[in-house]
């Protein structure tokens, strides 16, 4: 086994000891030096947004930054709290991934937020990687990172992205060049890998997944509208249909202030 082999053997042995907390292991190659993150926190996202991703990025050996206004805990949709660990004014303004999660009524309002929608757009320009998964792909939309690209979103939200000049698309991650975008929820650790392979190369993120014993096997089939049917899709639709609308009129709203 040579030294690179061993490296990457230890990477993804590492234990992840907590959503945050750095992995142990040795470290990589020099020559290929750590990625970093900047991990949009916000009140009323979907923790495991945030989570899936922020497992397999920890597995980069990388340096990761939960960001927001300020450092007061947010709140996300099962009652946990995330402490924000870098405000916008401290982030480092060179990062290789921006990355928003998702989260229905909380992505509504960042649609109406200036000053987070300035960030994004000012960290995308820079940013090596521009990414999201599940309804965060409306927030980078709603600050111009989405036009003429391609994107998707959860499931129910992706007939939004045309309106920020998207070509929408229904796979479960999305590359287009540097804009990288995950479907809903779920969807976090099949984004979060292939953002792994890009940052650290195939083998590398294969033995991430490994590490994670990632191997789904879903009791049921029925995790997308295209299996589920009309009638479980359509029930959906009907329950969530008032923060649907929501969703499309901040959208509209934000994709009117694009065009001037």
């Amino acid at each position: 086994m040579n030294r690179r082999d061993a490296t990457l053997g230890l990477g993804a042995a590492g234990l992840l000891l907590a959503a945050g907390e750095r992995v142990t292991a040795q470290p990589v190659d020099p020559a290929r030096p750590a990625p970093s993150f900047a991990m949009l926190v916000y009140p009323k996202m979907i923790l495991l947004d945030l989570t899936g991703p922020l497992t397999v990025f920890n597995l980069t050996m990388g340096k990761t930054h939960l960001v927001w206004k300020d450092k007061n805990p947010v709140s996300t949709d099962v009652g946990i709290s995330v402490a924000p660990t870098t405000t916008f004014a401290e982030c480092p303004r060179d990062v290789d991934v921006l990355f928003v999660p998702g989260g229905l009524a909380g992505t509504t309002a960042l649609l109406d937020d200036s000053e987070t929608l300035a960030f994004l757009s000012e960290m995308g320009a820079r940013a090596r990687f521009v990414t999201s998964v599940c309804t965060g792909s409306l927030a980078l939309g709603a600050a111009g990172l989405l036009t003429g690209r391609r994107a998707t979103s959860h499931w129910y939200t992706r007939e939004l992205l045309p309106l920020f000049g998207a070509t929408r698309s229904d796979e479960r991650v999305v590359e287009d060049g540097n804009l990288i975008t995950g479907g809903g929820v779920t969807a976090g650790i099949d984004f979060g890998l292939t953002i792994s392979a890009r940052l650290r190369g195939e083998e590398w993120a294969k033995r991430t997944q490994l590490t994670l014993e990632y191997d789904p096997q879903p009791p049921f089939v029925g995790g997308s509208p295209a299996k589920a049917g009309p009638d479980a899709t359509g029930a959906i639709l009907r329950a969530r249909s008032k923060a649907i609308a929501m969703a499309r009129e901040a959208s509209e709203r934000a994709a009117a202030k694009l065009r001037g």
